[in-house]
């Protein structure tokens, strides 16, 4: 075997191990976001259309686990509670403990302790002389209790939130342990990312920081790029050191 050769036969090598390495990091990737996910997430059906246009009845939705103490107004979160049905319920946190939440000052916004709140995730229509509609067709005002959250769906004409429980013992709140996950994304159809609501961020406390669902999805991406890729290198490379063999050959 000549010089060249034994140069393109390991090339020819080399090309088979990238591709190899690159194929076996891609399974670990795409095998490991799916696993990080599986651990970190659940799936939930939305049946109402209580939190429209964010998420409408029938949307799948992908719900990081976490406790109640991770909760941040302007979460959308799952929670149960057996004065409301005791079955998994999804709806938007606007106040927490502490809180006094009203509605509606004058320009027809929520207020948090005197605060008004843009809410963009609102279809809130058309009120009088063409200015928006009001955040909830109906006024009301609650003092939340410690450890508790006040709740609201999204489509406020017709959602059973906190407000329809505002006669119960704690004004309409539940407490934290009835939290089971945060809403992070509408995973069918694929709307994506529920983001966090900036006129929340002004508030004592926050928002919440971002889940781990785009890093996630992002390993998951790569990994096929990579599976795809060294799949697809490996004959390449095989197929030009054999060309560039034979043209050496016959020189």
């Amino acid at each position: 075997m000549s010089g060249t050769d034994r140069a393109v036969g390991g090339r020819g090598r080399a090309g088979t191990v990238v591709s190899g390495l690159a194929v076996a990091v891609g399974c670990v990737l795409f095998l490991g976001g799916f696993a990080w996910a599986a651990l970190v997430y659940q799936p939930y059906t939305v049946p109402t259309e209580s939190m429209a246009p964010t998420v409408n009845a029938g949307d799948r939705v992908l719900a990081e686990r976490i406790d109640g103490s991770d909760v941040r107004r302007g979460d959308v979160v799952v929670f149960t509670d057996p004065l409301w049905g005791d079955t998994p319920m999804v709806k938007r946190v606007v106040g927490v403990g502490g809180d006094t939440v009203a509605c509606c000052e004058q320009g027809g916004r929520l207020t948090v302790d005197g605060t008004p709140v843009d809410e963009p995730y609102l279809s809130r229509g058309t009120g009088a002389a063409g200015a928006p509609g009001p955040a909830s067709p109906q006024k009301f005002s609650a003092k939340v209790p410690e450890g508790a959250l006040f709740l609201l769906g999204d489509e406020r004409v017709s959602s059973l939130d906190s407000r329809v429980h505002l006669q119960d013992a704690g004004q309409g709140s539940v407490p934290l342990s009835a939290v089971r996950a945060r809403v992070d994304a509408v995973a069918w159809p694929m709307n994506g990312m529920i983001g966090r609501p900036a006129a929340f961020a002004a508030l004592p406390g926050g928002v919440s920081a971002e889940g781990p669902l785009p890093l996630q999805a992002g390993a998951a991406l790569l990994g096929v790029v990579l599976i795809l890729g060294g799949a697809a290198y490996g004959p390449v490379a095989a197929r030009a050191a054999r060309r560039e063999r034979t043209v050496g050959g016959a020189r």
